[in-house]
């Protein structure tokens, strides 16, 4: 059994499971068979080396991985001893440890563990009883920065207090722990860190763990946070035995608190760390292999690796500029029906992915036209997502006063103090009386403590319905998401609140090309692509996500779309280093989801903020050898011919998209709605510029400069 095992192993996959103890790094390329590689050690361990089951640990970041792991082991060893092996995710590892020795944790053994939902609510507990604004100081935030700081290990009592805000943060995070306390319950944070802090504080404890567990095996090293990188050097502290298994070349989930640099902390801190490179892929031809390095190569500081394969060169990579984002869409859509037919590819090994979730929208679109079925990974469908749900309810009950279900989604969103109750008491008042909501509003019909509340909504609402026929809906649309707060209440400048806005602002996009169309037609239009969504979800379809939904995945054929500075990379990176950094490993990681075919697609003028001007290339285009590459343009498509023209508009572009903001740091300002104020900050957005400003009232807030119709005074 053990023979066949190695014989089934290349020469860098046999190094890695043959291994000496002690610490081992083993650097795994994308399709180089890592998992093969871990469960192939923890079977070596067994056969071999003779160590008992209950002696090994293996981690694991996903429930996927370590039920995968454990069939693969089990097939090896058999269910009997497999089954011993400690084998599961951080957080359900953590969450054993935890319950074993509680006691010593100062914990009851019963604990609840609080999910996100759950959280997000205790949050809220903490704010409401700190007498703290949740307008102000967005829950959502709030939970952000205190999962922040609990992966790095942070107390409340340890946390920086830089700011007034993070003296709020501060206040929160002890009312928080608190409450959680009070109701014996732990967060999913609260897992890691309570273990951590476990083994760091009980040495009877952290002794046991130590000489039970002779090997610790850890897959993805590359996404751990600090709290999981102790907890696994701590539990592997007597013996040594520390395997890791990762790629820091695809450590692409800083914002979820991963941190590629463990590496070099464990490389520090095991000055006689052993390197493993598994640099053969068993996925991808060599011409995607090697397109993948001219992007990764351009990272300082990396750990080099030469990935190669005997698959043989396959195609060249196919790079094409579109007129627009529509029309990258429709090539999309064109070249994947060719694909088909041709029997190139199936429908189902076809993925198209793109750096932002707003980005969907056009290309499902395009699906919809064509009558294709397609599958959404890892997010909602666009016309189906709760922010564009809520901004088309808005413009409804604009178009028709009598839509009482739109009424119901936005009444009290943001927050007004209109209550379920309220409604229910507005809808049978107007029902009584065989008029609309909208009637009994204005003929002021209501009582109680809502009609302060009901009175200017129903103010906000004449307005609106006054203006109907003065504006077209794309000024219409910006009239609504001011007078209605409607940024402030999504944007809480998570990543979340930051999708969410994007999403906002595609939908604005599609608005604005209604153009001075009837508002009633631009709501008919809308309704017949959302309704389109509910095309069955086949298993045969092609696949779309974003680029870091990809990670693990992997095609026959990748479309990569929206290849512009400011998208991909994106606009939070160009100033960044570190997020630069980042973007390229997600480039990396985008192209090594192909297995035969790979498409990069950009678009010539992509609309942004309203208007249609000319996008900026990728630099990651200009990384890319144009031996490589397929740039021949199609018949009948006004796109340029190959990469050397994309070299030539670079300068110009990129200087229009980092021209200088008109808002500086103390100007004064004035706002229809909030009156004057004071500049924070202001950031350039493609064609706008995101302006931070504190108005008279004592709230800062976040404005887009063109939508809100901002004034220097």
């Amino acid at each position: 059994m053990t023979t066949n095992l190695l014989d089934n192993l290349n020469p860098a996959q046999r190094q890695a499971v043959e291994v000496k103890d002690g610490p081992v790094l083993v650097i795994a390329g994308p399709g180089s068979g890592k998992t093969r590689v871990l469960t192939s050690r923890v079977a070596y361990l067994l056969e071999v080396r003779q160590v008992f089951p209950y002696r090994i640990m293996a981690v694991t970041f996903t429930n996927k991985a370590a039920r995968e792991m454990r069939e693969r082991l089990n097939k090896i060893v058999g269910a009997s001893r497999g089954s011993d092996v400690m084998m599961g995710t951080f957080h359900s590892i953590c969450a054993r440890i935890l319950r074993r020795d509680a006691p010593a944790a100062g914990l009851d053994r019963d604990f609840t563990i609080y999910d996100s939902d759950d959280q997000l609510k205790v949050v809220k507990s903490a704010l409401d009883a700190l007498n703290l604004d949740d307008k102000k100081y967005k829950p959502a935030a709030m939970q952000n920065a205190i999962s922040t700081a609990k992966n790095e290990l942070i107390t409340p009592q340890d946390l920086k207090i830089e700011t007034y805000y993070s003296e709020i943060v501060k206040r929160v995070y002890e009312k928080y722990n608190a409450i959680l306390r009070t109701n014996n319950a732990l967060d999913f944070d609260d897992l890691l860190m309570e273990s951590v802090r476990l083994l760091q504080n009980s040495q009877a404890v952290r002794e046991k763990m130590q000489e039970r567990y002779l090997h610790v095996l850890v897959d993805e090293f590359q996404d751990t946070n600090i709290s999981q990188y102790n907890l696994v050097n701590m539990i592997a502290g007597r013996h040594r035995n520390l395997f890791c298994v990762g790629d820091p070349d695809q450590s692409i989930y800083k914002w979820r608190g991963a941190d590629y640099r463990n590496v070099k902390r464990l490389q520090t801190d095991h000055p006689d760390l052993e390197v493993v490179a598994l640099d053969q892929n068993y996925r991808s031809t060599q011409t995607i292999l090697d397109t993948a390095m001219a992007i990764i190569k351009k990272n300082p500081n990396r750990t080099h690796i030469k990935l190669f394969t005997e698959k043989g060169p396959g195609p060249k990579i196919v790079v094409r500029e579109l007129s627009s984002a529509d029309d990258e869409a429709q090539y999309v859509i064109d070249t994947i029906n060719e694909l088909i037919n041709q029997k190139a590819a199936i429908a189902g090994d076809i993925a198209v992915m793109y750096r932002t979730n707003a980005q969907s929208r056009a290309i499902e679109e395009a699906f919809v036209r064509a009558g294709m079925p397609y599958k959404l990974v890892g997010a909602t469908r666009f016309y189906a997502r709760k922010e564009v749900k809520d901004v088309l309810a808005y413009l409804r009950i604009v178009n028709n006063p009598a839509d009482s279900v739109s009424l119901q989604r936005v009444i009290n969103v943001p927050a007004r103090g209109i209550g379920d109750k309220s409604f229910a008491t507005l809808d049978e008042t107007a029902r009584a009386a065989g008029i609309t909501a909208f009637e009994a509003l204005k003929q002021n019909k209501m009582t109680g403590r809502s009609i302060k509340a009901l009175a200017e909504f129903a103010t906000l609402w004449q307005k609106w319905v006054n203006l109907r026929d003065e504006m077209n809906v794309g000024r219409l649309f910006d009239q609504i998401i001011t007078d209605s707060e409607y940024r402030e209440y999504i944007n809480d400048n998570t990543e979340e609140g930051n999708d969410r806005w994007a999403n906002v602002l595609e939908l604005r996009e599609v608005a604005l090309a209604a153009g001075d169309a009837p508002l009633s037609d631009f709501l008919n239009d809308v309704a017949l692509v959302s309704e389109s969504d509910n095309l069955e979800e086949t298993v045969n379809a092609p696949v779309m996500l974003t680029l870091h939904a990809a990670k693990g995945l992997e095609f026959r054929c990748v479309f990569i779309v929206g290849l512009e500075e400011g998208i991909l990379p994106h606009s939070r990176s160009l100033e960044n280093p570190e997020e630069m950094e980042e973007e390229r490993r997600l480039m990396y990681v985008g192209i090594t989801r192909a297995k035969e075919r790979l498409y990069l697609l950009r678009a010539f003028q992509r609309s942004t903020w309203g208007r249609s001007d000319i996008a900026a290339p990728s630099r990651f285009l200009e990384d890319l050898p144009p031996a490589l590459l397929d740039g021949k343009v199609r018949k009948n498509s006004a796109v340029l011919s190959n990469v050397t023209a994309w070299r030539v508009e670079t300068t110009p572009a990129l200087g229009s998209f980092n021209r200088a903001t008109e808002f500086k740091p103390g100007d004064s300002v004035y706002h229809q709605k909030f009156g004057e104020g004071i500049v924070q900050r202001s950031i350039r957005q493609r064609d706008d510029e995101e302006v931070e400003v504190t108005f008279n009232d004592g709230r800062t807030r976040r404005l887009s400069a063109g939508i809100s119709g901002l004034k220097k005074l």
